[in-house]
């Protein structure tokens, strides 16, 4: 009888890819990870049966911590406006807490190792934020554009943010205010 396999050492795995994939990329090597959080690399590959199991695994458990950090605390009775407001702010807060999610989440969104079942997963748990967005084109209130462009925008102006910033919390909320307005600039239809 197979042993239960040990969340624990599954969250471990997880929390060592991360890092990994944020300071190395997708080339980080399953035996440095596997290392890094003390097991074996053949332990590895029993709770995730191909490294790009182990990509698409952390790609889904940093979109969810994402898209949980963006939502919580969304108002969808207020303005349209007010409520990308509060998700730039979010984005912003969660890039500056956790520089490492922001970066292996940037280095798999271009990695082409994410799968199509990958995707629509990510998708069903953004459907508060499409549901937003299509309001937003809906009632004139967004500049009508791809829903890939406008997350592209989103996220260059988001990672210059954070990039100049560069944790530094005073810098960061100057640039997240200047980011903001030039975001709203881009992706509004008009001012309001």
């Amino acid at each position: 009888m197979a042993r239960p396999l040990s969340e624990e050492k599954r969250h471990s795995l997880l929390a060592s890819a991360l890092t990994a994939v944020a300071t190395s990329g997708i080339a980080a090597s399953t035996l440095s990870i596997a290392k890094k959080a003390g097991v074996a690399e053949g332990t590895l590959f029993t709770y995730f049966p191909t490294k790009d199991d182990l990509l698409n695994q952390l790609y889904l458990e940093l979109k969810s911590d994402l898209v949980s950090h963006l939502t919580a605390g969304l108002m969808s009775d207020t303005d349209i406006m007010v409520q990308f407001h509060h998700l730039w702010t979010r984005y912003i807060d969660w890039g500056m807490s956790s520089p490492h999610k922001h970066e292996a989440l940037r280095q798999l969104e271009v990695s082409h190792k994410i799968t199509g079942a990958t995707e629509q997963a990510t998708h069903a748990m953004s459907h508060e934020l499409q549901i937003l967005v299509e309001r937003g084109f809906e009632t004139g209130v967004l500049r009508k554009q791809p829903v890939m462009f406008l997350w592209g925008v989103i996220q260059g102006i988001a990672g210059l943010v954070l990039q100049t910033a560069a944790g530094d919390m005073r810098k960061a909320r100057e640039c997240e205010d200047l980011g903001w307005e030039t975001l709203w600039g881009a992706i509004a239809s008009h001012q309001t």
